[in-house]
């Protein structure tokens, strides 16, 4: 059984996997994901990051 576990906004990654343990998984796989801002330029959109989120996949220990 997987379940994904992101990264809170005022969370280390450390807490994230500590949260994992102690729920009974344990991580396979390691997920970073951009966070873009659009910005408007001359009549033209870009598209700037700002951040990312970080998301691990975790299974049920045995």
């Amino acid at each position: 059984m997987k379940k994904k576990f992101t990264v809170e906004e005022n969370e280390t990654i450390s807490e994230c996997l500590e949260r994992m343990k102690r729920e009974g998984y344990r991580p396979v796989r390691r997920i970073e994901k951009p966070v873009f801002m659009e910005e408007k330029k001359k009549g033209t959109i870009e598209y700037k990051p700002i951040s990312q989120k970080i998301i691990f996949e975790g299974i049920k220990k045995t």
